[in-house]
């Protein structure tokens, strides 16, 4: 099975803590979780990064940024805009973004 690294970024921390207990709940997946935008940039670059989670309370303009610099960060990084709905929704964004992964 592929391991799936996450980076979840938004501002409610109880939120941010659900969303990395759900993706950890899969066997191979990671979710590192922040709340500081700032932070994410150099995460991204330092570290492995499949998938990066857009959680609730993002500014507009930084969700852009975001998206613009995974794009042009020369990895193979995945955005998902992600503002609640459960488990089973975020598992079939996962899904559809690695459709081999699905059992």
């Amino acid at each position: 099975m592929k391991k799936l690294q996450f980076l979840v970024i938004g501002k409610n921390q109880e939120i941010l803590e659900t969303l990395q207990r759900i993706i950890e709940n899969n066997e191979g997946w990671q979710a590192e979780i922040q709340n500081d935008e700032a932070l994410c940039y150099q995460y991204i670059e330092e570290n492995q990064v499949d998938i990066v989670l857009l959680s609730s309370g993002l500014e507009e303009e930084f969700e852009k940024e975001i998206k613009v610099f995974c794009e042009n960060s020369g990895k193979e990084i995945k955005v998902i805009d992600h503002y609640g709905g459960g488990s089973g929704l975020l598992k079939n964004e996962v899904y559809s973004l690695f459709p081999n992964l699905q059992p």
